[in-house]
């Protein structure tokens, strides 16, 4: 398609005969290939599981690190994404972005195939995979400039909604192609199940036949298209406050690169500091909290080094960090997005740790090693969680745009500080049990629960950014606030595991609730007092 010089959504004879038929098709466009990216990004939560039932010989506790690389990579990644469109345009970077995903999909095909690959070589397959996990911050800036600001809440709404449907859409189908040989002798040998597993249709016995390279073979399949439709569907929108002057195609994609290189220099550093020396890291040991800021500003400020047009471009939209409330939105989409996509990543395998084994004593210890025949499929169960919460984000939107973004963000926090504070008692109660199948259920439904309040109030806080931030910035700033809350994807799973491995799993979800409990008072004070800066309403 054609770039676009004159785009006025806001003008609303513009927008009922051109605008929006145009704003739509990207839209659509754009959806799958965001689903594409989720999937990709998050598909180790369900790999890692798989590959426990198959006696993969490594560790849980190094099983855990892929979903924690792979989530702080696509975090770190968000950031220069956030800045692509103003610098290389729409369709340029939705293009770039998603053929990329092409490598982590057929490496980590390719490397399931064999058990004895290495684990830093699924290291790195888990960190390209965060090419995924970047791509939210550029689809959903390029999509805030296609809709007037009344429309947005519902637009943004929609592709983050739907799609985030890829971790759905992931934990649905992956286990599924995993049952049988859907790519023939190209797809390589199966395996045989050591432990039982299973998959939407019900649980697969011992014994059975497994297909786990499909988990990363399968994706091929629609990132392919994609890439057509995306070039022959999309638009550059060359207008000055969106994408003046963005050069060629292939310049765009050098740009994209250089500073997508920046963001996995620094998430490697983050990575090397955090891992212990049996995950190929350090070992030193130092706070999570502390490593992940000095990732950030690392990435912010290398990108700021960058010569020529890049350095221009991203002293104007900088802008964004001198205004507050890019800072406190951050805070607050970390409570929603940064909660739905961590127990998104950690949700199947603590499914599995906590419920899957029997919890006994053992010559006086407290053992987790038993398997628990009676225990529940993660495979079969995990997907239904964030299938609610992606589904409802669109009307997390649709509420905002008619009764106000703080409100529906404020209703959404008590829910979830509630959830957080049951689910800790009875992952309390199960990690202390040889029975814990018995409380799975008022477990899984309150996790059900708490990631229908994530949807709806992610939804939500699109529409208190549009309301807050001038039509340039909202778009960098929805980049930016989701870059810093997809850092969930990294730090739940981590501080899942830790607990789990100090086997204070509750302790987790009480941190949690406190921090739930600090963005009520923050959107309070700031955007549902009458008097606030933005009262909204």
């Amino acid at each position: 398609m054609s770039d676009i010089y004159e785009w006025s959504p806001e003008n609303r004879e513009f927008w009922q005969s051109r605008g929006k038929k145009v704003a739509n098709r990207n839209l659509w466009i754009s959806i799958p290939s965001l689903l594409s990216g989720f999937a990709v990004w998050l598909y180790w939560g369900i790999i890692t599981v798989q590959m426990l039932n198959l006696g993969f010989p490594l560790a849980k506790a190094e099983l855990f690190t892929l979903t924690a690389i792979a989530g702080l990579t696509g975090a770190t990644l968000r950031i220069p994404s956030s800045f692509f469109i103003r610098l290389c345009g729409g369709r340029n970077t939705i293009l770039f972005t998603t053929a990329l995903l092409v490598i982590p999909a057929l490496g980590t095909g390719i490397a399931l195939q064999n058990q004895n690959t290495p684990l830093w070589m699924f290291q790195l397959l888990a960190l390209l995979s965060g090419f995924g996990g970047g791509n939210f911050a550029s689809s959903m800036s390029n999509i805030s400039f296609f809709f007037p600001r009344e429309k947005q809440g519902l637009a943004l709404g929609l592709n983050a909604g739907l799609g985030n449907f890829g971790v759905t859409t992931m934990q649905i189908i992956v286990p599924l192609f995993m049952t049988f040989g859907a790519f023939g002798a190209l797809g390589g040998a199966p395996m045989e199940l050591v432990n039982s597993s299973g998959s939407l249709i019900g649980k697969i016995p011992a014994g059975s036949l497994a297909w786990i390279q499909n988990a990363g073979f399968v994706w091929l399949l629609l990132l392919i298209p994609l890439i057509f439709f995306i070039w022959f569907g999309m638009n550059n929108i060359r207008t000055n406050d969106v994408s003046p002057d963005i050069g060629s195609p292939i310049g765009s994609y050098f740009k994209m690169t250089g500073m997508l290189l920046i963001g996995l220099i620094m998430a490697v550093l983050g990575l090397w500091l955090l891992l212990p020396e049996s995950a190929n890291g350090s070992g030193w040991g130092l706070p999570k909290e502390l490593v992940l800021v000095l990732v950030m500003l690392g990435t912010v400020y290398g990108m700021k080094l960058l010569p020529g047009e890049i350095r221009t471009s991203l002293n104007r939209q900088y802008g964004i960090f001198r205004h507050k409330h890019t800072w406190v939105m951050s805070v607050i989409y970390t409570m929603t997005f940064g909660s739905f996509i961590g127990f998104s990543a950690a949700f199947p395998l603590a499914i599995k740790v906590i419920f899957g084994y029997s919890h006994v004593m053992v010559d006086g210890v407290m053992t987790h090693d038993t398997i628990n025949p009676n225990g529940p499929s993660a495979l079969m169960y995990a997907w239904m969680a964030p299938f609610i919460g992606a589904l409802v984000r669109p009307v997390g939107g649709w509420i905002a745009d008619r009764l106000g973004g703080a409100l529906v963000t404020q209703v959404c926090a008590v829910v979830m500080t509630a959830c957080a504070l049951v689910a800790a008692y009875y992952m309390k109660a199960a990690y202390a049990s040889a029975t814990p199948e018995q409380y799975f259920v008022p477990f899984f439904l309150v996790f059900l629960l708490l990631f229908a309040a994530t949807g709806i109030g992610n939804g939500s806080t699109f529409r208190t950014i549009a309301m807050v931030f001038p039509r340039e910035q909202a778009g960098p700033v929805l980049g930016w606030t989701s870059a810093v809350a997809a850092y969930g994807a990294f730090y739940i799973p981590q501080v899942l595991g830790e607990q789990i491995a100090a086997t204070t799993p509750e302790i987790a979800l009480v941190g949690f609730a406190i921090f739930y409990a600090a963005c009520i008072l923050l959107n309070y004070w700031y955007y549902l007092r009458k008097n606030g800066e933005y009262y909204n309403p």
